[in-house]
């Protein structure tokens, strides 16, 4: 079986490649010039340079692929024509790629997210129902990149996945709120709910979502099957960290200027304006029965388990 890998690199993209190997596969990572494959050292894959916002690069790299796990985007820009160049123009030079040089492809896998749906207005968890209404150009954009995939679920055999908050061993994104937590200080914006899962069990979803007859055409949403207020994600964390950080409560009205200010500082985080746009709404949760009954996926960690091992390994590596 041969995989081709985009976003091989990342935190998600490298857990996924060395499942896959483990699993049997036979790995071909596309990476960028600039990428950095520092967490693909050691795995026997293959390293093929191209790119999805250069069409032309990627015509050969899909030539023999049995599956295409199409995971790069961004998760954080500061302009929003960035997100649309990689989340959607990426997406859809990888589908015509794909439609143009490999017509028996087994699988094409699209990592989508949470943000591509919108958060629940009524507090009820989404499921794949439910009409997306996203409220920040990342979602939006993961979004248009959904419907370039769905939209050739005719010509491909293709398989969506929408996860929650992904978190563990790799993510630069939380662990700013770990360090947050650490430092004994820690912004409060009110009581919301929100959808987690642990970087293996989402690695575990995708490769049944692959293998399941079942899964082609499909969208599923997947999560660890809890929903956690904000203060049981503030206390896992600070169990993990070993600190009980105080409060700061923190008006809805004065956000965007927190992201307005940490987007000065010319680094791009995950604390910026567009995911301001989503911090704004109180319920980003989703159900999973569909994920359960038809890839039998059984999520095997919750947050504080996974908080430990995450701020473990952010303290082995000297990130926290």
């Amino acid at each position: 079986m041969k995989a081709l890998v985009t976003g091989s690199t990342g935190f998600i993209g490298s857990h996924l490649v060395a499942s896959l190997i483990r699993t049997g596969f036979d790995v071909t990572c596309l990476t960028r010039t600039s990428s950095k494959t520092e967490y693909l050292d050691g795995l026997t894959v293959k390293l093929v340079e191209g790119d999805c916002t250069d069409r032309r690069s990627l015509d050969g790299v899909v030539r023999g692929a049995d599956y295409v796990f199409h995971l790069a985007g961004l998760t954080k820009a500061i302009s929003d024509d960035d997100f649309f160049r990689v989340n959607a123009e990426g997406t859809r030079n990888l589908v015509t790629a794909v439609l143009n040089n490999n017509p028996n492809l087994t699988r094409f896998f699209y990592l989508s997210s949470l943000a591509a749906a919108g958060p629940s207005h009524d507090g009820k968890p989404l499921n794949e129902e439910c009409e997306p209404r996203p409220v920040s150009v990342y979602g939006k954009t993961k979004y248009e990149g959904e419907k370039i995939v769905y939209g050739h679920r005719g010509d491909l055999p293709i398989t969506v996945i929408r996860p929650p908050v992904v978190y563990g061993p790799r993510d630069k994104d939380l662990l700013i709120f770990f360090k947050m937590v650490k430092s004994g200080i820690i912004p409060y914006w009110g009581k919301c709910a929100y959808s987690f899962i642990y970087v293996d069990d989402l690695i575990a979803a995708i490769i049944l979502s692959v293998m399941s007859e079942d899964a082609i055409g499909e969208i599923f949403f997947v999560s660890d099957g809890k929903i956690y207020s904000t203060d049981e994600v503030i206390d896992a964390i600070a169990d993990a960290v070993e600190k009980k950080p105080i409060r700061v409560k923190v008006p809805q009205c004065i956000m965007p200027l927190i992201g307005l200010l940490s987007e000065k500082r010319q680094k791009v985080n995950i604390i910026n304006t567009d995911k301001i746009k989503e911090m704004k709404y109180s319920y980003w949760i989703c159900d999973t029965a569909k994920a359960l009954s038809r890839l039998n996926f059984e999520p095997k960690v919750k947050i504080r388990e996974g908080a430990k091992w995450t701020a473990d390994w952010y303290r082995i590596h000297r990130w926290l």
